[in-house]
């Protein structure tokens, strides 16, 4: 294909930072630009491509058909020139001492930085770099040192080390916690999809089949990554699966509520994967230790305990 055919890479960066930080709000403000100019160059894309990105009917704005096939492409696009770049740095850099971690985006935002907290006053002498990707397992790829991946730990290109196991349960904002619950929560409220694209990762249709509940008729909301998705559940848009690795801090706090539903511990979990053969790095202990500190930290003690005589819950 002709460069000339393809639109402006300024365009379709600031596209792939709409759909990585979840919003056209948080894109200006990575961006340093205006809200209005982050929205103008998402119209202009657009006008290049000659399709809709997104659906603005909705609340907030959705992809379409259309621009989830572009936001998987471009999202595989930077990935792969990131990793060209970082790996030529990497070569140029000779023997600076460094590591490079390879997660999701939701992972990343939710659990990797602010396990990371202290790291560097400990370990000054190790510079971490973190490679995200929107969509699929992360890879062990040229420049990789570690990747943080969801599974059964077998995979044939590295070896796995247990980080933490998960736990999955709905949650939603208070104000939707409250309504549900005059509602006798009936679960009426949309659901929120992630369309995550990695095998085993528990969605909608699983975790109501195991617990016993019938896939309501609403087709609910669907997102690209559980950043954009934890957003619209922070804002009261619907009810989402909280997993303990991207929810914790946010029941915590008390800006997600737990909803009187039954939580499930998959058989999959996540690990920490290197190249074989690697040497010991002070900091997969550190990340270790952080997993196994998730694990002990006790269930939120939400709204949910008082709600939970108030009859069981539905899913219409």
């Amino acid at each position: 294909m002709k460069l000339d055919r393809l639109p402006p890479l300024r365009l379709l960066s600031v596209f792939e930072t709409v759909l990585r930080s979840g919003g056209v709000q948080r894109a200006a403000r990575e961006l340093n630009v205006s809200q209005p100019a982050v929205s103008q160059a998402v119209r202009l894309l657009e006008s290049h491509l000659g399709f809709a990105l997104f659906d603005r009917r909705s609340r907030p704005a959705t992809l379409t058909e259309g621009g989830r096939l572009l936001a998987r492409a471009v999202s595989e696009g930077f990935e792969r020139i990131t990793e060209a770049i970082a790996h030529g740095r990497s070569l140029a850099a000779g023997a600076e001492r460094s590591l490079t971690i390879a997660c999701t985006v939701g992972t990343a935002t939710y659990w990797l930085m602010p396990s990371l907290t202290g790291f560097h006053g400990q370990h000054g002498d190790i510079a971490v770099s973190v490679r995200t990707t929107a969509q699929g397992i992360p890879r062990l790829l040229p420049g990789v040192d570690l990747a943080i991946r969801y599974g059964d730990g077998n995979w044939s290109d590295g070896a796995a080390r247990l980080l933490f196991r998960e736990r999955i349960v709905p949650v939603c904002s208070p104000a939707l916690f409250e309504r549900l619950a005059g509602e006798g929560f009936a679960l009426s409220a949309p659901l929120l999809h992630v369309d995550a694209e990695i095998a085993n990762w528990m969605e909608w249709p699983a975790y109501l089949a195991q617990v016993g509940l019938p896939v309501p008729a609403r087709p609910g909301m669907r997102f690209t990554n559980y950043v954009q998705a934890t957003q619209a559940a922070l804002g009261g848009l619907g009810v989402i699966l909280g997993w303990r690795s991207n929810a914790a801090s946010f029941l915590s706090s008390g800006e997600l509520v737990e909803l009187p539903l039954p939580a499930v511990v998959p058989k999959e979990a996540f690990y920490i994967v290197t190249p074989r053969g690697a040497a010991p790095s002070p900091l997969i202990d550190w990340l270790i230790q952080a997993g196994a500190e998730l694990e002990a930290q006790p269930i939120s003690q939400s709204r949910t305990a008082a709600a939970a005589g108030e009859g069981a819950a539905q899913v219409t």
